[in-house]
């Protein structure tokens, strides 16, 4: 945690957009979506991710919403 702090703290910019979802599982608890991620720390150096990531999610019955409960970075980072 501490590493991926120290990272997005040095950075400029972040720019995060979802791309398609690969799958979806019936009760939407499970979903696999694509993504493109931009850091740039400065002008000449910006780094550029692109993959996919696994994320098991769980409604909670009282409030109704939604939580992240598992997430798995495919990228090809």
């Amino acid at each position: 945690m501490k590493v991926t702090y120290g990272l997005f703290q040095n950075s400029q910019r972040l720019d995060l957009i979802w791309n398609n979802i690969v799958f979806i599982s019936s009760d939407s608890t499970s979903i696999i979506r694509s993504f493109n991620l931009t850091i740039t720390f400065n002008p000449s150096d910006v780094q550029r991710v692109d993959g996919k990531v696994n994320l098991t999610l769980e409604k909670n019955p009282v409030s109704k919403k939604w939580a992240i409960i598992k997430w798995i970075d495919e990228s090809n980072y």
